[in-house]
């Protein structure tokens, strides 16, 4: 009730991303029905269709995450410790409001299906996905109820594990936040070394276990997938550290006070936008990929209404998430932009330094997501 009381009184705001996680859970919840569906209808290949979930899951369980960082209604403030408000119990808050907002999701995906399949005023569009959902078939509600209670926990726990109170370390002066260097991209980089080296191993021996790749009929070495995978991950590690070094490269060759103000900001601000800019350039890089493979494959028309539901979830919570990452950071950054302005600042020289920082880390990170699109398609290709 505490959590659906500070829902209802939060900023418009706060509700519209409440809204985007609920909508990223209707998503997944559906495509996870839809894949219990096609399960009915064809029993063979239905593990590997499941764990193909796994993605656009992880993707929404990261929106949820960050919605809930920026959630005023979970922010620590003076006075709530006295009433039993503590850091503990505003974390147990902030996943209560989550597993809220994905169980809404989650029961619109429901509706929507059952209205899809008939089950509620008849086959809805001649029948048009009545193959697709298995309409002929009566639903096992314990399976659907159990896919659909994977989002509201996934979410709900990693929220709580996220903002769970952690011990505070000694402060440190803004000098040595900005020149500290992130620890993520040594491993990142060798992360993605390491998924390339997988994948072209792999793609050479071309012998062992396969995997059918989403929306293809028919399927690439487990190796390649896995080094895949590994790339991903390097990827968003390194983001940080990529951010952090476009804030250097802002800095480099004498600068003005505009690129100075621009790269003193993206170093203080690697941790908070690097990880959710990695994960949209992952999400990227893996589209673009998939996008190469069906061109140089068996074409466009292979892929289907659930391959391209689970990439639009994909794209969509990832820009969510660094949209609602470069919101917060500029929530951060409220009381420095006051003093400069009170200095006597021109508006005009903060703006251009945001669209500094834009156009920097879109030179560094849209080479690096193009070449690892293209070098992670080539096996898959030749």
């Amino acid at each position: 009730m505490l959590a659906l009381r500070l829902a209802r009184g939060s900023h418009p705001l706060a509700q519209l991303r409440r809204l985007m996680v609920a909508a990223a859970s209707a998503g997944v919840g559906f495509l996870l029905l839809c894949t219990l569906g096609n399960a009915m209808a064809q029993p063979e290949g239905s593990l590997v269709r499941l764990l193909w979930c796994i993605v656009p899951l992880a993707a929404t369980v990261h929106l949820a995450v960050a919605v809930a960082r920026t959630d005023p209604s979970t922010r620590p403030r003076p006075g709530l410790s006295a009433i039993g408000l503590g850091p503990a119990r505003l974390s147990a808050v902030a996943a209560a409001s989550t597993a809220v907002s994905c169980t809404l999701g989650s029961m619109v995906a429901l509706l929507l299906f059952l209205h899809l399949r008939g089950d509620l005023t008849g086959l809805p569009f001649d029948g048009a996905a009545a193959e697709l959902l298995a309409a002929d078939r009566p639903l096992p509600l314990a399976g659907a109820l159990t896919l659909l209670s994977l989002v509201p926990l996934c979410a709900a726990t990693a929220s709580a594990l996220a903002l769970r109170p952690r011990r505070v370390p000694p402060a440190e002066s803004e000098a040595e936040t900005v020149t500290r260097q992130p620890d993520g991209l040594p491993w990142g980089m060798a992360l993605v070394a390491a998924g390339l080296a997988v994948e072209a191993y792999a793609s050479r021996g071309g012998t062992g276990a396969a995997v059918a790749l989403p929306g293809r009929p028919d399927a690439g070495p487990t190796g390649v997938l896995a080094g895949w995978a590994l790339t991903a991950l390097g990827l968003a590690l390194a983001g940080p550290g990529l951010t952090y070094f476009c804030g250097r490269l802002l800095q480099s060759a004498r600068p003005g006070a505009m690129r100075l103000l621009a790269g003193r900001a993206l170093q203080q601000e690697a941790g908070r936008i690097g990880r959710p800019l990695g994960v949209l350039c992952t999400a990227l890089s893996g589209a673009l990929a998939l996008a190469t493979l069906y061109d140089a494959g068996s074409g466009a028309d292979v892929l289907g209404p659930l391959t391209g539901l689970g990439v639009a979830l994909v794209m969509g919570c990832a820009t969510a998430t660094l949209l609602t990452a470069t919101v917060e950071a500029r929530h951060a950054r409220t009381e420095t932009t006051e003093t400069l302005l009170r200095l006597g600042t021109p508006v005009k020289l903060l703006r251009g330094a945001a669209v500094l920082r834009a156009a920097a880390l879109l030179a560094v990170f849209a080479p690096v997501t193009w070449s690892i699109a293209h070098l992670a398609a080539l096996p898959l290709t030749t």
